[in-house]
């Protein structure tokens, strides 16, 4: 069967995670191990002790995730031996895309690391806007709403008006993102014309629109000074949902993704129709597994959140 391994992104994270990785492998150890280090604080504490407060701030969320998530990775990797058949794809939603990067031989860990860290502090920096879920909404009728309220705004004097479709998530789960007012008129708008609920996310900033800007000229400057090489493994990007292999596209795709949306949907649609059939979620949760589902049905689907799922993959039993 063909294998994608899929990551995921900030809001996965939860007190806990990894914890049980360290006296089960040695090798997720030494990655808990080697973030400390690279950054200087001890967030496998964080990781594993919380407080929750501090592990859902932006700036340690984004480091902890990645760590936790290639750690799983390690720990896969060192049960498994050759058993282990390598995937045609990675992919990962929006943060979860540097795990993939790590996991497809682009990135080193410390280097994934450090940006991560780096693109966690500048999007904290941000404190424009704000991003609602809309559930039960057809995207083309979202980003006729979208459209709509930004020039009416614009037609008013409001310079505040951006409104984007932020993440393409499922059929039926977007997330808009824009300024506060902007979102606030999409969301009345979005309920009126047939979504089952909309609801306001508890973000500091409109993450994956255009006022990113400054965040994404900040990780441009970033993934300058850092090596970079090309894939092993096609990553099925969030900006384009294609794949990219070549040093110079994931240098764009880094720095685009901080405002572009994230094409979820589509993704997982390419990654089926270049033959993927089973998703294998690698990190915190289940939210990928949950979203995959209503994707493509058809797909199989398997979780590797703690060491026990590790063990129980060697019988690749679906969720």
């Amino acid at each position: 069967m063909s294998i994608a391994w899929v990551f995921p992104g900030q809001g996965s994270q939860v007190v806990g995670m990894g914890r049980d990785l360290i006296t089960a492998s040695p090798a997720a150890r030494q990655i808990f191990a080697i973030a400390d280090e690279t950054l200087d604080f001890g967030l496998s504490e964080l990781c594993f002790s919380g407080p929750e407060t501090d592990l859902t701030a932006t700036e340690n969320a984004q480091p902890a995730l990645l760590t936790t998530s290639i750690a799983l990775l390690a720990a896969l990797r060192e049960v498994s031996g050759d058993r282990l058949e390598p995937p045609i794809a990675v992919a990962g939603h929006s943060l979860g895309e540097y795990s993939a990067l790590v996991a497809g031989g682009s990135l080193d860990f410390v280097t994934a690391l450090r940006l991560v860290r780096r693109r966690g502090e500048l999007m904290a920096a941000a404190h424009e806007g704000g991003m609602a879920a809309v559930i039960g909404l057809d995207a083309d009728v979202l980003e006729q709403i979208c459209d709509e309220v930004s020039a009416t705004l614009q037609e008013h004097g409001v310079s505040q008006s951006t409104v984007v479709i932020a993440n393409y998530n499922a059929p039926d789960q977007l997330v808009i993102s824009g300024t506060s007012v902007a979102v606030e008129h999409a969301s009345l708008l979005a309920k009126s014309r047939g979504a089952k609920r909309v609801i306001p996310l508890k973000v500091s900033a409109a993450f994956h629109s255009p006022l990113m800007v400054d965040a994404a000229e900040g990780m441009a400057k970033a993934i300058a000074e850092v090596s970079i090489r090309d894939l092993d493994i096609p990553l099925i990007a969030n900006v384009t949902a294609e794949p990219i292999r070549s040093t110079d596209d994931v240098r764009r795709e880094i720095v685009a993704q901080v405002v572009a949306p994230v094409r979820w949907i589509a993704s997982v649609r390419y990654m089926v129709a270049m033959g993927v059939e089973t998703f294998i979620e690698i990190g915190p949760g289940r939210v990928l597994t949950g979203l995959i589902r209503r994707i493509a049905p058809e797909a199989r689907l398997i979780n590797i959140a703690t060491f026990e799922d590790i063990r129980a993959l060697t019988v690749m039993q679906p969720v």
